[in-house]
């Protein structure tokens, strides 16, 4: 069942998806080669706790960190390890959220790891293009197929894929809530969107072909060809007029 929203309810989504923005912004200074995925996922932690809140992720459904820190062709699920070191060239998705009052934030970036090269850059690019083309039909009266259907002309017209079997999905006091946002679609189907709707929309999009594999550890998403991947989630919230995108604080939405 889709829960609606009130303006109470939002609000408190709002302060949620305020902090987690932020920390978004503040790691794209924070990355670089020789960094571990745990050092991300400490800086994750540290900074959802120092703004007050609770790291969403961390044991949800067993999951052991803070953040989802996915490297090159690991789509999403990734397991922060001290281990794991990065490298220049690398591309590392760190996917959060933070709980403020009972209510949930969920968002995405893919940062480039020093200088990458031209696909790569170009892969990160487009999935943040394919989701302002998806949220152009996050309007009242149109459907999520609207919104599925724009993501993936956007990807596929660039000559990547979209992840199928991993979907974008609503939000509020759970983290994953009905309905689902699939990355592909035919326009005009799936329910109809309506004020007080809230959505986590994610594109998650690969160089290669869009089938993909659960490592042993049963949480990471790798591509099956070993392709490279790029991640853009925000939290969305239905009005009477434009989308109101509550975690996106890096990028000017004029531009």
């Amino acid at each position: 069942m889709i829960e609606i929203k009130n303006g109470e309810q939002i609000d408190r989504m709002a302060a949620a998806c305020e902090v987690a923005g932020l920390l978004l912004n503040e790691l794209h200074s924070f990355i670089e080669p020789g960094m571990s995925t745990k050092d991300i996922d400490r800086k994750v932690e540290q900074f959802i706790i120092d703004h007050g809140q609770v790291p969403a992720f961390k044991g949800y459904d067993g999951f052991p960190g803070s953040a989802c820190v996915s490297v090159n062709e690991e789509i999403i699920h990734g397991i922060p390890s001290k281990k794991k070191k990065l490298k220049e060239g690398d591309i590392v998705k760190v996917d959060l959220g933070t709980v403020f009052k009972g209510y949930y934030s969920d968002c995405a970036r893919t940062y480039p790891v020093g200088k990458v090269t031209e696909e790569n850059a170009r892969l990160i690019k487009v999935a943040e293009e394919s989701f302002f083309e998806g949220i152009k039909y996050a309007r009242k009266g149109f459907r999520i197929g609207d919104i599925s259907h724009a993501i993936q002309s956007c990807v596929e017209a660039a000559g990547f894929s979209v992840i199928r079997d991993y979907v974008g999905h609503g939000i509020g006091r759970d983290m994953h809530e009905d309905p689902p946002v699939p990355n592909y679609g035919k326009p005009d189907h799936g329910p109809r969107l309506v004020p007080g709707m809230c959505l986590a929309i994610e594109p998650m999009i690969a160089a290669g072909k869009y089938q993909v594999n659960v490592l042993e550890n049963g949480w990471t998403v790798v591509t099956a060809d070993g392709s490279n991947t790029a991640h853009y989630e925000n939290t969305v919230v239905i009005t009477d007029g434009e989308p109101r995108i509550l975690t996106c604080f890096d990028r000017d939405m004029n531009a």
